[in-house]
């Protein structure tokens, strides 16, 4: 039987992948700079390969090592879900469950919901991670993340995804603003106002656009937002409207603002929230509970 890489080999070696740096790989793995360069030698021994080339600045993977280090993230990943396995068997919803949430649900959902979560699964260890998407499908992807909540649709790269509610959005106008006291609105009303948006990155820039069929709408002026926070002080400053989810009006998010909220017709699309996990997980039964469990807990903070 051929000698085999050990886990700790290739967590050395994924982690200076990540980092290339033998220091900060090491303070990851939490063992001292000298372990890890040992490892990384005896994984070289064992394959008679260099994986690494090591200067006195930095390290640089060979195209070899870079090669290893993504089979070895995926090794390691399938060794996580067995012992998923194992503790699913046993216990449900318990210890660490990495979690990660794009910042337009986060803030305004899980203050309101991770109370229940804990009373019902007090075992549970959540470890949240707030980014944007392709960013957290990617960590979801390597392992980094168990299981993240996003707005769909989104292009998830075949893996599995639960739905949890939709979210629709509201108008947000300064209170002097012509719009200002409509009841309701429809898209033509607001179609030529200037609307402030989201910078790229963020999925409610396309999912608000993608509602209202605004496709290809220019921004208003030069200016855009880095956050809903950013972006409701900036309508109150009268730079312009935008277009907010439910879900962070519900939070209060305009609270205090010399903002109107204005709803809009049924015309208007919305979005929609859920959780999605690689296929290969062992978890998939207790995401499902949690998904569950995120729907009323969120329908009850609401009133509906």
């Amino acid at each position: 039987m051929k000698n085999l890489p050990s886990m700790k080999q290739l967590q050395y070696l994924a982690a200076l992948a990540e980092y290339r740096h033998f220091g900060q790989a090491a303070e990851s793995c939490f063992v001292t700079q000298s372990t890890l360069s040992a490892g990384i030698r005896d994984l070289e021994d064992l394959l008679q390969a260099k994986v690494a080339e090591r200067t006195n600045r930095s390290v640089m993977l060979t195209p070899l090592g870079e090669r290893l280090a993504a089979m070895g993230k995926t090794v390691l990943r399938l060794a996580e879900d067995m012992v998923d396995v194992a503790h699913q068997s046993s216990e449900f919803l318990t210890g660490a469950l990495r979690l990660g949430v794009i910042p337009t649900i986060g803030p305004y959902l899980l203050p309101r919901v991770l109370p229940a979560i804990h009373r019902q699964y007090p075992n549970l260890e959540l470890f949240l991670r707030e980014d944007y998407t392709d960013r957290l499908l990617e960590q979801l992807k390597d392992g980094t993340l168990d299981v993240i909540l996003i707005a769909l649709p989104y292009d998830t790269n075949g893996m599995d995804s639960l739905t949890l509610f939709s979210d629709g959005f509201v108008l947000a106008c300064p209170e002097y603003h012509s719009l200002a006291g409509r009841k309701s609105l429809d898209i033509d009303a607001f179609a030529d106002e200037p609307l402030l948006l989201l910078e790229e990155g963020h999925c409610l820039r396309r999912h608000a656009l993608e509602a209202c069929r605004l496709e290809g709408r220019d921004k208003a002026g030069n200016f855009e937002a880095t956050s809903m926070p950013t972006l409701v002080q900036m309508v109150a400053m009268g730079m312009g409207l935008t277009l907010l989810p439910q879900l962070a009006v519900d939070a209060g998010i305009a609270n205090g603002l010399d903002i109107a909220l204005v709803p809009l017709g049924d015309t208007v699309g919305t979005r929609d929230v859920g959780l999605v996990w690689r296929t290969t997980s062992a978890r998939a039964d207790e995401f499902r509970a949690l998904g569950d469990l995120l729907a009323v807990a969120k329908a009850k903070s609401s009133g509906t």
